[in-house]
């Protein structure tokens, strides 16, 4: 077996390797010989199936697998010998002069360029630091309670900030239109994960209740068959709850990393719940409105009817657990046209 290295360019290199027929005659036999310990065939018990009949079954196989191992080895051994960064994985291209009893190969590959690190040593290197203001501080605390939102049920009309879960059928031109039927799907009043209309339709109702109306979709509305096409939705609401934010006791601290639960102690600014949050906020506006609302009865219908000019940045984060709950596909029905 031979190996001859050639360098094409800065990076690429290309290596030259020569295996003889007989050598590789002698590893193809060898392990059509073990395979032979084990093959089946009918007729035949294991162990006692002819050499013959094996290499009319397996002889490519073998010979393939022979192959293989033969550049593997020759590969590795120049690759180590020239002491070679290889990048990836090597092309092998079969060489049509491969000279009297042998065959001869050509592996094409990369290595990683020679880096020289300069010298940093008289070079100033600036730290960013971050000051977060008691003002942040408190603002993201109330943001850290909004996301433990919890929601009691309550026997009055549903109103803004509250979580409904309701049962809805939308029909267009008297049938029901894809994506337009649900059960069990929560969303919370005024969260803006709903189209104003929707949100407006379920504003005033109790458990119990229901209620026909007509809707019509935005002219820029996504899905093609419902952009300003009127609607009829049947809407149920099963059920109302008002939502209550955790107190800022010991185990909302806690929950933030504090392990003593003292709410007037530094760590809790120091908390990455807290101190991490401000920080990110300061880089990038915006906020984290999440709220618990619960999985959508309905995995294989759109969960969201939703406000088409709301960006994915801006989209209540409401809209982005009931799409992840879901599991929602992105085909047609009451999606946002940010999806």
């Amino acid at each position: 077996m031979q190996t001859n290295q050639e360098t094409t360019n800065a990076l690429e290199r290309r290596i030259d390797i020569t295996v003889a027929k007989e050598a590789l005659e002698k590893e193809v036999q060898a392990r059509l010989k073990h395979l032979g310990r084990t093959v089946k065939m009918p007729g035949f018990r294991p162990g006692k199936v002819p050499l013959k009949m094996i290499e009319q079954n397996y002889g490519g196989q073998a010979r393939s697998e022979a192959i293989g191992a033969a550049l593997e080895k020759a590969f590795a051994e120049k690759v180590q010998a020239e002491k070679l960064r290889v990048a990836g994985q090597p092309r092998i291209e079969p060489k049509a002069e491969a000279g009297e009893g042998a065959m001869a190969f050509t592996a094409v590959f990369e290595v990683y360029p020679e880096i020289t690190l300069g010298d940093v040593s008289d070079k100033a290197i600036e730290r960013p630091s971050l000051t977060v203001s008691d003002a942040e501080v408190d603002k993201t605390i109330d943001v850290l309670r909004k996301q433990r939102t919890e929601y009691e049920t309550v026997e009055r009309a549903a109103a803004a900030d509250d979580r409904v879960v309701i049962d809805f059928t939308g029909r267009k031109d008297g049938e029901v239109f894809e994506g337009g039927q649900a059960s069990d799907f929560p969303f919370v009043l005024g969260s803006g994960s709903m189209l104003k209309d929707f949100e407006d339709a379920v504003d005033g109702l109790k458990a119990g209740e229901t209620k026909t109306f007509n809707m019509t979709f935005p002219e820029d509305y996504h899905a093609a068959n419902l952009a300003g096409q009127t609607v009829e939705f049947e809407i149920t609401v099963k059920e109302v709850g008002a939502a209550k934010l955790p107190e800022i006791d010991a185990e909302f601290a806690k929950s933030l990393g504090v392990a003593d639960g003292d709410v007037a102690n530094e760590e809790l600014t120091r908390s990455p719940s807290v101190a991490g949050s401000a920080g990110a906020r300061r880089k990038k506006r915006g906020g984290v409105r999440v709220n618990r609302s619960g999985r959508s009865g309905s995995a294989d219908t759109m969960s969201t009817i939703t406000s088409p000019d709301e960006s994915e940045e801006a989209r209540s984060p409401v809209t982005k657990r009931l799409l992840d709950d879901a599991d929602v596909s992105s085909s047609g029905g009451l999606t946002s046209s940010e999806e």
